[in-house]
């Protein structure tokens, strides 16, 4: 990475895309006041990366042990196992001193957000898979880092891998010793790392880049993602008129906290409450939303493997759901075929489904059994890893996406 200048200074406009940004001096403005620092200072996340990580899997991958702590790493699995034995020295040497809570976390807390992930556990294996797996693909970066990346080639694998992210920070052990999500943490943002390294030697992936010298998976593109996850769903339920307390909504908005810290996220561009989370989603994530050839792709592939579950609906079903999570502009970018038998089924019979499902209406659809089955469909594929029951590991690439 020696050639890589991880400080040159990057316009958000031209570097990044960002669609709202068309002023080439105008920088970063959302500030850390807002955070959970609270320090009222303003630095660009976009540039900034993960210091205590990156040269230490750069290493790793130059020197070829990568495979060799894959492998140690199958063993890895639980909070509270020890670390593994076999691994070098500086791997070991970090992981000490990351592969734990942040002084901060609450587990009071903690332990209300799983709680609230078991209640609301079809709306989320529903709104984080055709929610917010599909706006994935019109996130341009996000898209593009994906599909010329190793697991672009084989999408299958990299869905299970996200799933087994979502699946270990939902479970209700997730932060706990028999939990994985710690682990599963560490490993991804081992995998971050990796990418950062791998990519910027992708010929392809630099064709697409508007700053060859630009490194991926920067604070900022962390947090585009978590905005198009947990602001993305906590807004969606919400506007769903779902019953949330405001403890549940502090303990979820908690537990994305303790997420992003784990993935090397600085606490001062972390947001404190949820008018926070909307403010700097509005900033980073709204503005910069376009097609992408690799994101088209990519939406065409994920919608593939939802189709090889049974869910009681057609494709027309499946894909009219997505462009009603996302916005019609959404699904025209992503050419997704119009069905408008299903959508007006989906308009009408959607609300009142939730309604009395949630003890808001005392009457029931009759669309009600073919939108549960739906859902419960879709959470088996997550509850699946989108392949089989079995624990799908999350493991460091060593090369890009074959040519």
């Amino acid at each position: 990475m020696q050639n890589l200048n991880r400080r040159r200074v990057l316009t958000l406009g031209a570097a990044l895309g960002l669609a709202t940004v068309t002023d080439p001096t105008k920088a970063w403005a959302w500030s850390s006041a807002n955070s959970i620092a609270g320090t009222d200072t303003i630095t660009d996340p976009w540039k900034v990366w993960d210091d205590a990580t990156d040269p230490l899997v750069a290493a790793l991958l130059e020197n070829g042990q990568i495979p060799a702590v894959n492998t140690a790493f199958d063993s890895w699995v639980n909070n509270g196992d020890p670390l593994p034995a076999g691994l070098p020295a500086n791997l070991t040497a970090y992981l000490q001193q990351v592969n734990t809570l942040p002084s901060w976390a609450d587990q009071a807390k903690l332990a209300r957000a799983a709680q609230f992930n078991k209640r609301m556990s079809m709306y989320l294996f529903l709104l984080y898979g055709l929610g917010s797996g599909i706006m994935s693909t019109v996130i341009p970066r996000e898209a593009r880092n994906v599909y010329w990346s190793a697991g672009g080639a084989e999408m299958q694998s990299r869905a299970a891998k996200t799933f087994t992210y979502g699946y270990d920070l939902s479970a209700l052990d997730a932060f706990q010793p028999t939990g994985h999500f710690v682990v599963t943490s560490n490993k991804t943002r081992l995998t971050h790392a990796a990418v950062r390294h791998l990519l910027p030697q992708s010929p392809q992936w630099r064709a697409v880049t508007n700053d060859q010298d630009f490194i991926p998976i920067s604070n900022g593109d962390i947090l585009v993602t978590f905005h198009s996850l947990g602001t993305f769903v906590y807004g969606k339920l919400k506007s769903w008129g779902i019953r949330i307390s405001a403890a549940e909504e502090d303990a979820f908005l908690h537990m994305w906290q303790v997420a992003l810290h784990l993935l090397g996220v600085r606490d001062d561009f972390i947001p404190a409450s949820w008018a926070a989370a909307k403010q700097q989603s509005a900033y980073v994530l709204t503005p910069i939303m376009a097609p992408t050839p690799e994101g088209i792709n990519l939406a065409d592939v994920l919608l593939g493997l939802v189709k090889q579950v049974d869910l009681g609906v057609t494709q027309g079903f499946q894909r009219e759901f997505a462009r009603y999570l996302l916005s019609d502009k959404v699904g025209d970018w992503l050419k997704l075929p119009r069905d408008l038998v299903s959508r007006s089924v989906i308009e009408l019979g959607w609300p009142t489904y939730v309604a009395f499902r949630e003890g808001l209406s005392p009457i029931m659809p009759t669309t009600f059994s073919m939108f549960d089955q739906f859902v419960r469909g879709l959470a088996m594929l997550f509850l699946n890893n989108g392949t089989s029951p079995s624990y799908t590991p999350i493991t460091i690439p060593t090369g890009n996406r074959p040519a």
